[in-house]
């Protein structure tokens, strides 16, 4: 018996979109430059950056807004200060963990030096700091140590897999991103139930033995636009940045519904999240130390982002995939993260799925449900644009008692070409 013949009589529901509303204040980005300014201007910031002197820029991994803007407004204000600024991959193990595959990531998310206005210096080498207090080796970057001072620049959200004061943010940019793949294989080696204690600890003796001056923390808003943007200097990090996380907490979108059936994504990739998908929307957790999002009983994602360059870490957390992002997992890009999360259940790979629709019938036969009409089923481009997404006709009502949301027109039967592609867009 084929998998056609158990789930060809699956019947895919119609499909409504929905809009849902959220707090839109945000920098635009033509006013981005004049922020930094402002903020690195500050008095006990601005005679940080001396004439002359070599000034390493973070540059993360992440789809985060106007990050070119941002790196080039930072890189921009050290030359005006007379300064020699560069930039570095911080990005941990991430790209296959060399310096090619990071420069390349870096390159796919716009983030070249012509577009930054300064030096791009990648590399995978590193100078041991120290320790914790615990005996950890502490790693930084070569070129970054070498400095004669750091810029951290980095997004404060919370994590895809732990929950604590420091999640995604400055002291995980340190200890993390700066310290490569040894300081990534560090953290992680101790569990995620860990990492909560380990990030500060760690960033405590980036904060006291290497050349960090100050940060510039990036809070988005709902529709993933620049929020906020906030300096500090380093002795202020371990302060500032847990008031930081919670207000980005309070802002983070997220699907309007407790649970339903079925979720399909559209994408997933490392431009989107670490995780491919970040679970406190999608709720794709692969690990049991942190919780949330939606809690759907079969998840299913369509697609790899071409920007993610072959890594598909999270993948293990779906329950299905389509062979066509199966035919783009690059198992040498996506093995070294996955092995230096000391979780292999980012790695793992789910069923696949010969086409789209294939994808959406074996998630829906899955669910078990006799009357297929009334399977709760959601559908999302990605985690990070939630403005706009598709719910089965069996959740029109949870849509007209929602002031927040808004029914886009009449339900819909999805497209689908002759290979089972999905036509039906957003």
């Amino acid at each position: 018996m084929s998998v056609f013949d158990i789930i060809g009589g699956t019947k895919i529901p119609k499909m409504v979109a929905v809009r849902q509303s959220f707090e839109r204040r945000s920098i635009p980005p033509e006013q981005i430059a004049g922020v930094i300014y402002e903020q690195l201007n500050q008095p006990g910031l601005r005679d940080l950056i001396q004439p002359e002197k070599r000034i390493c820029i973070t540059a993360g991994s992440r789809g985060i807004c106007n990050i070119v803007e941002i790196l080039r407004a930072i890189a921009d204000y050290c030359k005006e200060k007379g300064a020699n600024p560069f930039l570095v991959p911080a990005m941990g193990s991430h790209a296959g963990a060399t310096a090619e595959g990071q420069l390349q990531m870096l390159e796919h998310l716009g983030i070249t030096p012509e577009a930054v206005g300064c030096p791009i210096l990648s590399s995978m080498e590193t100078v041991e700091l120290g320790h914790t207090k615990d005996g950890y080796p502490v790693h930084i970057d070569k070129n970054a140590y070498e400095a004669d001072g750091i810029i951290v620049c980095g997004r404060v959200k919370l994590h895809t897999a732990f929950r604590g004061p420091y999640e995604s943010g400055l002291m995980k940019m340190m200890a993390i991103g700066l310290g490569k793949q040894k300081g990534a294989g560090t953290c992680h080696s101790a569990g995620y139930g860990e990492l909560p204690n380990m990030l500060p600890k760690m960033g405590a003796v980036m904060i006291e033995k290497a050349p960090i001056l100050c940060a510039v923390a990036i809070l988005e808003n709902a529709y993933d636009e620049t929020y906020k943007l906030v300096a500090m200097r380093a002795e202020e990090i371990a302060e500032e940045e847990p008031k930081l996380l919670r207000e980005a907490a309070s802002k983070m979108a997220s699907i309007p519904f407790p649970s339903c059936d079925v979720l399909i994504i559209d994408e997933m990739g490392k431009n989107i999240s670490g995780e491919g998908s970040d679970p406190n929307i999608a709720g794709t957790f692969a690990v049991t130390t942190a919780s949330g999002g939606i809690q759907a009983n079969k998840r299913a994602c369509l697609s790899l982002t071409p920007v993610s360059a072959g890594n598909a870490l999270g993948v293990g957390a779906l329950d299905v995939i389509t062979k066509r992002l199966f035919d783009a997992i690059d198992l040498s890009a996506m093995y070294p993260n996955v092995i230096t999360t000391h979780e292999f259940n980012f790695g793992k790979i789910p069923l696949i799925a010969d086409s789209d629709e294939a994808a959406f019938k074996m998630c829906i036969y899955g669910c078990g449900k006799e009357d297929m009409e009334s399977v709760r089923l959601v559908r999302i481009k990605n985690t990070l644009e939630l403005e706009k997404i598709y719910v089965s006709q069996a959740m029109v009502d949870e849509v007209r008692s929602n002031p927040k949301l808004e029914m886009m027109g009449e339900p819909i039967a999805f497209a689908f070409d002759q290979e089972g592609s999905l036509i039906t867009g957003f």
